[in-house]
């Protein structure tokens, strides 16, 4: 099973059950939220490496949750996933701090090849950061064992 933490955000009961479906099937751990001050309440109580946001949502436009989870989450995975697909919105959501950009409706295959992707490189990130960690950790060392800062 994957490590991996998932929230959806959409205010459509079907689209929440079908898209938490797929991916639990594919080995993902899902959540939900029907708004966005739900989905903040749930960011905050809970970790998420990847979050799916509509676009139109009954509390908030989904570009307002995207700046909000971007400014406190900032290596958080957040796709747009929308049925109003207009430039206006994509810029946005993109300036905003989004991942990517889907537009409704989204083909199975083509979500959980955006969804891998994403995950793959914020573990390579990660995996890079590591290692930077652990270099400068190591040189220090040295540098310490020869007398040195």
């Amino acid at each position: 099973m994957s490590r991996d933490r998932l929230l959806i955000v959409d205010d459509d009961e079907a689209i929440l059950r079908n898209l938490e479906r797929i991916l639990s099937l594919e080995g993902y751990e899902t959540d939900t939220a029907r708004t966005g001050r739900e989905a903040i309440e749930k960011t905050r109580r809970n970790f998420y490496n990847l979050a799916l946001l509509d676009i139109k949502l009954p509390d908030m436009e989904g570009t307002e949750l995207l700046k909000k989870m971007h400014e406190t989450f900032p290596k958080m995975i957040k796709i747009m996933v929308t049925g109003y697909p207009d430039l206006e919105n994509a810029i946005k959501s993109l300036n905003y701090g989004a991942d990517a950009y889907l537009v409704k409706p989204v083909s199975v295959q083509e979500l959980l090849d955006v969804v891998k992707q994403k995950i793959n490189e914020q573990r390579n990130m990660e995996k890079m950061t590591e290692e930077k960690v652990k270099r400068w950790i190591e040189t220090r060392i040295r540098k310490l064992r020869h007398g040195g800062l």
